[in-house]
């Protein structure tokens, strides 16, 4: 019992670091790439804490299965300090872990972020007093405040179970509803809010995600250009503009007025012009700058990390591709959400899990390993593609030169693509997710050759959906993914879209060349040269 309560204690001491670690990760990150202009400092206090918020709730589902997996031996039976009461207490304090980050989670989406993002909004009219500011972005966030409670309503009343009498009347239908809502301990309604946050991160992962599993091994890969025969090149372009200029003033000389046409075009000339002289500067700092040569002594281990990455996402498709196969052909239909009992075809992730079990932690580990896996890739994609609203660009993510409202965007998209990974990771591996690394107690039938009889022997049996309740305890994760069937069904068709992206991404990534070393200035042109130190960094 001491040994055990030495572990646990351990367990949520290492797990507290790893919220120190967490908050570490999240300030730099949200440092480096905010704009060195335009920082402000509660733009800047809500990314740091929404990013924390995502990626502690992530951090929780390794522990949520550590948990449950924890209280059994391997050989199927409860350890002797896993009574009744210390399940149920370790149950309600994961239960209410959720139930924290999640409210947080909601908080942000539907109020804090956007509050601040409407007051920044506000902010650029100089006209615009302080109190008028929040007023303003109250009145805009009033709205996604209605419908999170919307959404909470929907969830909280959505009828799971139907009443066994068909012939009750309409008050019984109501206290029906009423009960059920008592019963699942508002498990329901938070459900019902996440999973519709769970499947707008879906879309997400399917845009970012998807697209920053190929961008980011290749791009570390094939490195950038080098910024000398950049310069060089550039420096070709400055003498052909000049040359054009010269050729159209020369036409002048004589007084007489240029043509409207030549007016137009010597504007431009000199436009490009001044861009392309900055852009030379720039070159120049990076081509003389200390973290380029720098970079440079790293770039056999950017490869090396680079085919790392490119072997788990080929790792991670092709453990989806047959788990959803396994569901399109296994699996009890649509109605039921695509649920599958067991496991048909075997992926190499859900095989690669239950071998890494053996050895403590190899498991977490590696769950941990996919889930950072993910959030660096989802911010990759991110900084690829910018944020869009349909066809049209709203941001542009570039270190040291990212808005607050950009930022703002950045972290509410990475929070929602975080919500989504639990599904993904439960995509690969289910009976894992929802048991861990439990077993349970079977009768089995065995021949004695002595006795020259059939004897009764309890044999353990990795839990599945078959195991008796008190047997086998589901992890807290598993409770609010799959309330609702429609959200799985959306989940499930969702994964195929993911894997079609992924697909046209890498066709995409291969295609492409090199990054020009200072990528995003020439489209960008208002850098400054003060601002520049942040952004080769």
């Amino acid at each position: 019992m001491a040994a055990a309560a030495a572990d646990l204690v351990i367990g949520w001491c290492i797990f507290g670091l790893l919220l120190l670690a967490i908050l570490a990760f999240c300030w730099i990150y949200v440092r480096k790439y905010q704009s060195q202009r335009e920082s402000e400092v509660v733009s800047t206090v809500t990314a740091i804490f929404s990013l924390a918020v995502a990626l502690i709730t992530s951090a929780l589902l390794p522990v949520d299965i550590f948990l449950v997996s924890y209280m059994k031996n391997q050989n199927g039976t409860f350890k002797e300090w896993a009574n009744a009461n210390v399940t149920v207490q370790i149950e309600q304090t994961v239960l209410y872990g959720y139930y924290t980050l999640y409210s947080l989670i909601l908080f942000c989406v539907f109020f804090w972020i956007p509050f601040v993002y409407f007051y920044y909004e506000e902010k650029d009219d100089d006209d615009t007093s302080k109190c008028a500011q929040i007023k303003t972005a109250l009145k805009y966030t009033l709205g996604f405040v209605m419908i999170c409670a919307l959404l909470l309503l929907v969830g909280a009343f959505v009828p799971l179970n139907l009443p066994s009498n068909k012939n009750s009347t309409e008050w019984e239908k109501v206290k029906f509803l009423f009960n059920e809502l008592g019963s699942s301990q508002g498990i329901a309604a938070l459900s019902f809010s996440i999973s519709s946050l769970t499947l707008i991160g879906m879309l997400a992962a399917i845009t970012y995600t998807a697209y920053g599993m190929s961008a980011l091994p290749l791009n570390l890969i094939k490195g950038t250009r080098n910024a000398a025969y950049e310069r060089l090149e550039n420096t070709e372009d400055m003498e052909e503009v000049e040359q054009h200029i010269q050729a159209i003033r020369a036409k002048s000389k004589d007084g007489r007025p240029l043509p409207a046409r030549d007016r137009r075009t010597l504007k431009q000339c000199e436009e490009r012009l001044r861009t392309l002289r900055k852009r030379d500067r720039h070159l120049e700092f990076i081509q003389n700058s200390w973290w380029t040569k720098f970079c440079g002594a790293l770039r056999p281990l950017k490869i090396i990390w680079g085919i790392f990455f490119i072997l788990v996402a080929l790792l991670f498709v092709i453990s989806l591709f047959l788990s959803n196969l396994d569901k399109a052909l296994h699996s009890a239909g649509i109605d039921s959400g695509f649920i599958i009992f067991g496991t048909n075809l075997s992926n190499p992730l859900n095989m690669l899990l239950p071998l890494l079990q053996t050895v403590f932690p190899l498991d977490y580990i590696l769950i941990t390993i996919i889930i950072m896996y993910f959030i660096f890739t989802s911010m990759a994609g991110i900084r690829n593609i910018g944020i869009w609203f349909f066809w049209i660009r709203l941001y542009k993510i570039r270190r040291g030169r990212t808005r607050p409202q950009a930022l703002l965007f950045l972290c509410m998209i990475l929070l929602l693509i975080v919500l989504h990974t639990s599904y993904m990771i439960y995509s690969l591996a289910p009976q894992y997710v929802m048991y861990g690394s439990q077993n349970y107690l079977i009768e089995s039938n065995v021949t004695s050759d002595v006795h020259k009889g059939n004897s009764t022997l309890s044999v353990p049996k990795r839990c599945d959906a078959d195991a008796p309740e008190d047997q086998c305890t589901v992890t807290r994760t598993y409770l609010f993914l799959h309330k609702f069937w429609f959200f799985s069904a959306a989940y499930y068709f969702g994964n195929w879209a993911f894997l079609g992206v992924f697909l046209i991404g890498l066709i995409v990534s291969c295609c492409k060349g090199k990054k020009s070393v200072i990528e995003g200035v020439d489209d960008e042109s208002d850098i400054s040269d003060d601002e520049l130190s942040a952004y080769s960094v």
